[in-house]
């Protein structure tokens, strides 16, 4: 009996950005193959918790913490640095899997010298540089010097606001990289879009929140961001992770 030709392509892996431990679980349970830890997803995400960490490191699913002391453009201070320098060795001590990284120059290029001893410091660890790509002078240049630096990959939306908005530049990011560094396609992606993105971008990884709003506190409104509280939805990563196994 002839059987059908399996599809040899690699399957595109989703890495799902959560802020709660219930989040962690839910990816792992809905099949993403890692989880970007952060605090406050609703700033753009920073350093979680000690106790977070530590917690989701019990978990079977590789764990990256985002090193981000607060929100905002990314020239951080010498002490902030110091700060960073801490948190990843918070990481390690807690047994995740890796970091999250990014840092920029004044003039809006990466922070070469504190990004070589943020490495350093998280030298056996794997290591991510975040969306500060998207916001250089010259994004392509900057993926050079994330390739000298060691990083495993770059997470990127394409130097626009979300990522289908930016895969022409992605694709180029991709050609560019080869087999160097991995180039994951991030921020506001979907179901219905991530299909057609991997497709035009040919990238191997993808990015995502997945979350849907919760019910706001109902006696005091400052103990929600201003837009509600927002949760991770386990049907959505389901639905990604599925899409991106079927490569449709």
């Amino acid at each position: 009996m002839n059987k059908e030709p399996r599809n040899t392509e690699p399957v595109t892996e989703l890495e799902v950005c959560v802020d709660t431990i219930e989040g962690a679980v839910i990816a792992e349970r809905a099949g993403a193959a890692r989880v970007e830890l952060c605090a406050a997803l609703s700033e753009g995400g920073l350093t979680p918790s000690a106790g977070f960490m530590a917690a989701a490191a019990e978990l079977d699913i590789p764990c990256y913490a985002v090193i981000r002391p607060r929100s905002g453009l990314f020239h951080f201070t010498e002490r902030e640095g110091r700060m960073m320098r801490a948190d990843i060795e918070s990481a390690r001590d807690a047994g995740l899997a890796g970091v999250v990284l990014g840092a920029q120059q004044q003039n809006g290029t990466l922070d070469l010298s504190l990004l070589e001893q943020l490495c350093n410091v998280a030298s056996g660890l794997g290591t991510t540089l975040h969306r500060v790509i998207d916001v250089v002078p010259d994004p392509l240049q900057a993926l050079e010097q994330a390739i000298s630096l060691g990083f495993e990959r770059v997470l990127t939306s394409g130097a626009q606001p979300e990522a289908p908005q930016g895969c022409d530049l992605i694709r180029k990011m991709v050609q560019q990289a080869g087999d160097r560094i991995s180039v994951m396609a991030g921020c506001g992606l979907t179901v219905e879009n991530v299909a057609q993105l991997v497709a035009h971008t040919g990238v191997r990884e993808v990015h995502a929140a997945c979350l849907v709003p919760v019910n706001r506190a109902r006696a005091f409104s400052d103990f929600d961001p201003p837009n509600g509280r927002m949760q991770t939805s386990q049907p959505d990563v389901e639905a990604m992770v599925s899409v991106l196994r079927q490569g449709r």
